[in-house]
Parts: structure tokens; sequence; C-alpha cells
């Protein structure tokens, strides 16, 4: 695999890891237009708790065992294939500053030196790798006419879900790459990612998807070994995506778009299900947003989202079931 020494400059801008060998690239600084330059600050999410390092009131064991939910991988997931915090590539869009951190549920302490990926469709709903799959239609085009199909949607774009496992994997039919890539956790669990706002296919609200690998070793040549601690969703409330409605190439976009109440895989519990904390300009959601939360993982556990995708809560509306 290429390294590719990008700076990710906003402002003009495995499944188990026991096969992963991969190649790292340099660092950059990331910064959102209008909402300020600098390095990324990672805040908790709202409803999230944070332990008093001073052994304050609040500070309670129990504030460390809230897991983010764990979903489905999904079908489009190609492993550890880019290193780097930059995944625009050429793909247009709002843009987006993710920071994460990634701390032991348990301990509430950070993790250090985890490898994440995160993958997501882009603005018209095409996922790279897997362009021929387009948008319900082909190359991200108007989604196809006629009743939605009765069944519950896994996560993929287009025609049946995989033989056998929801939430098995597909073959790449292309070698784009775009709006994919793994970075390594700092010493205080914080990781952060240069992209665009996603965008939306028929039978899924507007998400990202994400990976955490532990137990590995970082090395001159990459990230070799270590196990999958978490498979996940970020998702975007419905404010932030309707904002996005008439900025193209979201404009363009006639795909069926589920709310996120209607969605089959969040699980409708805020932070902990993966809802993002979203700062941009009201006003102008075009100048960029970014996007923070808390990911709350047991390292010793393995979680590689290849079981069975979770119910919709009770809340949900009777089109997601």
């Amino acid at each position: 695999m290429t390294a590719e020494h990008q700076e990710p400059q906003l402002t003009h801008e495995t499944s188990d890891l026991t096969r992963r060998r991969v190649v790292a690239v340099g660092a950059g600084t990331l910064a959102v237009a209008g909402l300020g330059g600098g390095a990324l600050a990672v805040d908790a999410a709202a409803g999230e708790r944070t332990p008093d390092p001073k052994g304050g009131p609040g500070t309670l064991p129990e504030d460390c065992y809230v897991l983010t939910s764990e979903t489905v991988e999904g079908p489009y997931y190609i492993d550890a294939d880019k290193i780097r915090r930059d995944v625009t590539e050429d793909r247009e869009g709002i843009p987006l500053l993710l920071g994460l951190k990634v701390i032991d549920s348990e301990t509430c302490r950070p993790i250090r030196d985890a490898a994440v990926d995160i993958w997501h469709c882009d603005a018209v709903g095409v996922y790279s790798g897997y362009e021929d799959m387009g948008n319900g239609g082909g190359g991200g085009g108007p989604a196809p006419t006629g009743e939605p199909p009765t069944d519950a949607p896994t996560d993929a774009p287009t025609g049946a879900p995989p033989s056998g496992n929801p939430g098995g994997h597909q073959e790449p039919t292309d070698d784009t790459r775009y709006l994919r890539g793994t970075w390594r956790t700092d010493r205080h669990g914080h990781v952060s990612f240069r992209t665009v706002f996603p965008g939306w296919y028929r039978g899924r609200c507007v998400h990202i998807h994400t990976k955490v690998h532990v137990d590995g070793e970082w090395t001159d040549t990459g990230y070799e070994g270590g196990h999958t601690c978490h498979t996940g969703q970020f998702f975007f409330d419905e404010e932030s995506v309707v904002a996005t409605e008439t900025v193209e190439p979201y404009a363009s976009n006639t795909a069926e778009r589920t709310l996120l109440t209607e969605d089959t895989i969040y699980d409708q519990s805020g932070a902990t299900g993966g809802l993002l904390r979203l700062r941009y300009d009201k006003r102008d959601i075009s100048r960029g947003v970014r996007a923070t939360l808390t990911v709350g993982v047991d390292p010793a556990t393995t979680n590689d989202g290849q079981g069975t995708p979770p119910q919709p809560s009770a809340s949900a509306s009777p089109s997601a079931t």
C-alpha cells in the first residue's frame, strides 16, 4: 500500500487486526472555516458524564460503565487501506471535522495508540470501493421508484442484503478509497479526522462507520496485530441534516431519506448510541461542521460487527421495523 503524505488543511481545505500490515503517513493540524483555526479540541457530547479528576461530587464508579453501542460492520468495510487523518480526497461536500476521545468504559482512562477506522458514503450516498452499487440506482443517481422494501434494511445502499449474515462483507468493486481512513489515538485518547458531512441513501439515516482496534503494535511500517474491541456508527441530528439539503451536492441527492427516529441501527440512546455533538454556524452550515464524541469501549472484548443487527428501540417509528 502506498503512503500518502498529506497535511490536512481544512481552511483550504478488522475485523481482527492479526493480519493487518499498513503504512503510516504524516499528521497535520485541523481547522474548520468559520469555527476557528488551530488543532481540534475534543469535547464530550451532550449527555455524557465526565469524572472529576479531583474526586469531587459526581465521580461515581458507574460513570465509567457507559459503553458506546455496538452495531453491525455493514458490507462496505475495507480493512486498513489508508492510514491518514484527511480522508476527503476529491469528494465535494460540507467540511467536517470529526474529533473523538476513546476511553476505557470501566476505568474512564484514555486508550492510547488505538487504531481507529472511519468510513462513510459521500454527499450523494455512494461508498468508495463500491461505486457500482450506486445509491439505489447506480452511480449515485436518483433512488428507485415504487414502494420501498417491507423488510428492515441492513446497511446496503442498493439491492438485496448480503447472503447469510446481515452485517456480512461484500468484496470491493473498484479501487476508489475516498472517505475512508485509519488513525492513531494520542496519549489522551484523542483522534481526529478531516472529511465531509455524509449524505444519505434509502433505508438508512445519515451516519459514519467506525472501528476501534487495540493491543496491536505501531511500527515504522504501520500497525500490526491486536483485535477489534468496538464496531459502531456515529449519527447526526435531524436539524443538521435538514440544513444540508439545500447545499450542493446534497441538494442533488434525490434518494429517499430515513429519519434518525426511523433508523433500524441507531438505538435512540443519544451519545451512548453514537449521536454526535455538532457545532456549526446555524446561518450557513456550508462553512463547516465540528463533530465530537467520547467513545467508551471495553478493550478486553472483541466486537467485530459480524453479528445480528441490533433491534430498533420501542421509540423508533413503525416504518423502521
